[in-house]
């Protein structure tokens, strides 16, 4: 288990939180309403928390499949990257793809989750040539699907 320190900006509201044992994501909040008109309008969402991933771990923030299957919302940034630096409050880019109905987020609400990762850093080396792959140069769609 990854310890991560959290300031609460609104005492009010819950902290990043999963919902089941095992699940990968926890839950995110919004600290304050909006409203995300139809037709790909997007609202920048305060959660109301700002924390300090440790280096060698980010945040993943990702959208919740329920809004998206029944609302159209999702992260307009998906996912959004948080670094082991950065220590503002995290604000997620919500957008709504339904094409007529304007949805409402309300405080409190579970507007995305966030999935914190090992991640590496990596040292790039110039080369003059790649080694050889099945794939090859072959692009989007080079598999046919």
């Amino acid at each position: 288990m990854l310890d991560i320190a959290v300031v609460a900006l609104d005492p009010d509201l819950p902290l990043p939180a999963y919902a089941r044992p095992g699940d990968a994501g926890a839950d995110l909040v919004a600290r304050v309403g909006a409203v995300v008109k139809a037709g790909g309008g997007r609202a920048l969402v305060p959660t109301g928390i700002r924390m300090a991933i440790p280096e060698g771990y980010a945040g993943f923030v990702q959208p919740r499949s329920g809004l998206a299957l029944r609302h159209g919302i999702t992260l307009a940034n998906s996912p959004g990257l948080i670094d082991s630096g950065y220590r503002d409050e995290l604000a997620v880019i919500v957008i709504n793809t339904d094409p007529s109905a304007d949805f409402e987020i309300r405080r409190g609400d579970r507007i995305a989750q966030l999935v914190v990762q090992k991640v590496e850093q990596a040292t790039f080396v110039l080369a003059a040539a790649l080694p050889e792959s099945k794939r090859g140069l072959g692009g989007f769609g080079h598999t046919g699907v």
